[in-house]
């Protein structure tokens, strides 16, 4: 393969891959939409299925994952007024990767810490 066609190679490979970690880097975007996936809907719900994020954090990356168009924020009109978070159907792309990811995260434990 000559020089040119693989640098076109490598950064067709690099940029989307960038893009796409864009979006779900960090330490919580992944933990938050894995919480919303199994059912918890609620700011407190989804703050105490995740260990150690404060809330001010997780108002950021809700509101950053909003604007991605992951999760939905639904303000329902109740005494006292509720917030609800969903996935929007796109975040349903992302189970794929989740899962792939849990896969990788299972081996290389068990390749780092074999069993005795």
């Amino acid at each position: 393969m000559d020089s040119k066609k693989a640098y076109c190679e490598c950064i067709n490979t690099i940029k989307p891959v960038r893009d796409a970690l864009d979006v779900i880097n960090g330490k919580w975007k992944l933990p938050i939409i894995i919480s919303i996936t199994v059912g918890n809907d609620r700011f407190t719900d989804i703050q105490d299925s995740i260990g150690g994020i404060s809330p001010k954090v997780l108002a950021k990356e809700l509101k950053d994952l909003e604007q991605h168009k992951l999760i939905k924020r639904q303000v329902i009109e109740d005494y006292p007024v509720r917030i609800s978070y969903s996935l929007e159907p796109y975040a349903a792309t992302l189970t794929p990767i989740i899962q792939a990811l849990k896969e990788w995260g299972i081996n290389h434990r068990e390749k780092l810490l074999p069993s005795k």
